[in-house]
């Protein structure tokens, strides 16, 4: 069975960081790309960020380009989205999930593509 759980959200001013880890058990990250989705109330979900499981492709929404950085640590079979310069519009509630295709270097932002989803982290920003 596959579990993501995130970690790492909170309430913060802006102007602030945070660091978003999503861990995994029953799925290797190493695998599978994985990506970082939020939504807002009223908002449809949207891709923030996805990274490929070669780690070397990623993708950001042109939205947090320049301010969100995301990375993952196989050892820790973990990925992490770094958040900078945190505006109040990036208040949401962050979820990873896991991509479907194993051994893909391919990397996704459609949230089709992905299979398993963690329960999600709230994130508020302040002004």
């Amino acid at each position: 069975q596959v579990q993501l759980a995130e970690s790492g959200g909170g309430l913060v001013q802006a102007g602030g960081s945070l660091r978003l880890s999503c861990a995994a058990s029953g799925r290797t990250f190493s695998d599978y790309a994985v990506g970082w989705f939020r939504q807002a109330p009223g908002k449809e979900r949207e891709c923030v960020a996805a990274i490929a499981r070669n780690a070397i492709n990623t993708y950001y929404a042109d939205s947090v380009k320049g301010r969100f950085t995301i990375s993952k640590d196989n050892a820790k079979n973990a990925v992490y989205l770094q958040m900078n310069i945190l505006k109040p519009e990036d208040t949401a509630v962050y979820t990873c999930g896991v991509g479907r295709t194993v051994f893909s270097t391919q990397v996704y932002s459609d949230q089709g593509n992905y299979l398993y989803w963690g329960q999600g982290t709230q994130v508020t920003v302040s002004s």
